[in-house]
């Protein structure tokens, strides 16, 4: 029945992290002790007062179908967030509450793309990034980077990837999966090259934003020649810990909400009751709630950092942000190693499963073949464990 199946799911690639968390589980099932460093999830628990919140809305009989583009008081409290947090005004006409940012994503594809329009992806990017894109007939384009750039691109880069035919270009920062952060001076140094193009749409993913090391966090957003043509998408399941509440959000020039709105009127309608009432209570606290959580992930980039340093042939530059690692491993490339055939970092992460029982997520699906992506949202016992069996596989 196949072949029944439309040209479009045929096509579109399966998500690489979650394959490998599915791969990771079944070999769990079979009494595997697999490590998961696969997944981009916080490994605490969602602070007691958001869920005390959510209580409170069951109890209140939050149990009706919400508008479409989220309640009126979260809307406020976004955009009372972004004042705070990033000296972003919108209206609440600009604000569109999703099932998850990657939902807001969707619709921005969805709403912006036509068949043939390019969207410039640098590399490395969010794995949904590229199918999202091709989902809505749009053309991913790849800008590269490397570990020696910090996983970041320039301007003359950006200029060089412009065509006739870009509509858009997407970015995360902190990024996913490098924990690179673009300061405010490299993002002004891209917009100097994007406001020579003004059809081009900006679509600033922030999900990241609080989990950051480096301090002064920037928005695309920020600058008064950009902030009419930049969607910033956001959401609450990183830095809060709330990855399984499916709550995102855009702001955006209002005639793109308009129509975010309506798409999402068509597909899901408005997002869960009950997490859009927790979310208010989430946001509207202070940042200092979740920064014990923000604190052990510096904790633990430090330590994955320091073992991976002590494995040779792994080349890291420090996160700047976020909680992955995003080292280049093409040094095992071309080499046998324990009998397994190394070709490229698909090969690498596949024997890392196989071999040190350490479940990774190839670079390939973020746009760079040189690197493997390891996440540090887990216990310092699990990271130790990890980069130990890790080192004594490739020794």
């Amino acid at each position: 029945m196949h072949q029944q199946l439309s040209d479009r799911i045929n096509s579109m690639a399966t998500s690489q992290t979650l394959a490998m968390a599915a791969k990771t589980r079944e070999l769990k099932e079979e009494g595997k002790d697999i490590i998961g460093l696969s997944l981009g999830e916080p490994d605490f628990n969602t602070p007691d007062f958001i869920k005390d919140a959510a209580i409170q809305a069951i109890n209140d009989n939050y149990n009706s179908y919400s508008p479409v583009d989220g309640y009126v008081e979260l809307k406020d409290a976004i955009i009372k967030k972004f004042k705070r947090d990033n000296h972003l005004d919108y209206n609440r006409s600009q604000i569109v509450v999703s099932t998850g940012a990657k939902q807001s994503l969707a619709n921005a594809a969805m709403v912006l793309l036509n068949p043939g329009d390019e969207v410039l992806l640098p590399c490395p990017y969010w794995v949904s990034y590229a199918e999202i894109v091709k989902l809505a007939e749009g053309v991913p384009v790849e800008v590269p980077t490397s570990v020696e750039s910090n996983f970041k691109i320039t301007p003359a880069q950006l200029e060089a990837a412009i065509t006739p035919k870009t509509k858009m270009i997407w970015y995360s920062s902190p990024c996913n999966p490098s924990g690179m952060v673009y300061s405010k001076e490299e993002l002004r140094a891209l917009a100097d090259v994007l406001v020579k193009y003004p059809n081009i749409i900006v679509v600033s993913d922030e999900i990241y934003e609080h989990i950051n090391f480096v301090g002064g966090h920037a928005s695309m957003a920020e600058f008064d020649d950009m902030y009419d043509r930049t969607i910033t998408v956001n959401g609450v399941s990183k830095a809060f810990a709330m990855t399984g509440w499916r709550i995102g959000y855009i702001g955006a020039p209002d005639w793109i909400a308009r129509a975010c709105n309506k798409m999402q009127g068509q597909i899901t309608s408005g997002a869960n009751c009950i997490a859009q009432r927790a979310v208010i209570t989430a946001l509207e606290a202070p940042v200092s709630s979740i920064k014990f959580m923000i604190d052990k992930f510096k904790e633990r980039r430090k330590l994955v950092i320091s073992l991976l340093d002590e494995i040779e042939g792994f080349k890291t530059t420090e996160p700047e942000g976020a909680f992955y690692v995003f080292p280049d491993v093409s040094h095992f490339f071309g080499k046998t190693l324990k009998g397994h055939k190394i070709n490229n970092a698909t090969d690498f992460s596949m024997f890392l499963l196989e071999e040190a029982l350490v479940a990774t997520v190839t670079g390939d699906a973020f746009g760079n073949p040189n690197c493997i992506r390891l996440s540090y949202a887990a216990s310092e016992d699990q990271i130790k464990e990890a980069l130990k069996r890790i080192k004594a596989a490739v020794s």
